[in-house]
């Protein structure tokens, strides 16, 4: 298998699997991945999983590569509160919510990290545009906060909400407090509206 004829035709797809390259070519030979990933030709993502080493110069692919590896999925909790400036830090690994089982990956785009929620709670996502008619499935601010009060239980403290940081001009001005509420109806947990309570006595919503 020449490596430019493998090139041209699987570059564009940016993340691709091993069923794909059997679907264009039965005969593949597998031998030829480790091969041109141990040459850096290729990056492995995961077990399966692969790309090009261009793509570390292209924005916006650490987080497509996080929708593609795992699905389905979309990233959420401390990645998409950073995203939309609500958290000061800024967030090394990139955190996805899935109904998969809870599993983290490590690769050269950075450390990834799912945590699995049962089937009902997999909503409250947009479709994000990045470049070449590709999307991103990212969670809304609203359901992002959520998602973090739900996972981290011991958020049921004004103490340790207070410690998230949250930009309290982003909480006053940008949240959608009605569909924060409409979100908080469907995940049926008293637990979570205690928190959410708690948090909009601590910052004052």
């Amino acid at each position: 298998m020449n490596l430019l004829e493998f090139k041209d035709k699987m570059f564009d797809l940016a993340c691709f699997n091993i069923n794909q390259v059997y679907a264009w070519k039965p005969d593949f030979d597998r031998n030829n991945l480790t091969r041109w990933t141990k040459k850096g030709y290729l990056i492995r993502l995961r077990q399966g999983y692969f790309t090009f080493p261009e793509y570390k110069n292209k924005s916006d692919y650490a987080f497509y590569f996080a929708n593609r590896i795992y699905r389905p999925s979309y990233i959420s909790l401390h990645t998409a509160l950073a995203f939309y400036g609500m958290i000061p830090e800024a967030v090394s690994q990139i955190t996805s919510l899935t109904p998969l089982k809870t599993i983290s990956f490590t690769n050269e785009f950075g450390e990834y990290s799912y945590k699995s929620v049962k089937e009902s709670l997999v909503f409250g996502y947009e479709l994000k545009p990045m470049a070449n008619n590709r999307t991103l499935q990212f969670a809304t601010p609203e359901k992002a906060l959520l998602d973090l009060l739900y996972l981290y239980s011991f958020y049921n403290n004004e103490e340790e909400i207070g410690a998230l940081r949250l930009d309290e001009d982003y909480l006053h001005d940008d949240l959608n407090k009605e569909q924060l509420m409409e979100y908080l109806s469907r995940f049926q947990s008293n637990a979570l509206e205690q928190r959410v309570k708690i948090l909009f006595k601590t910052y004052g919503l």
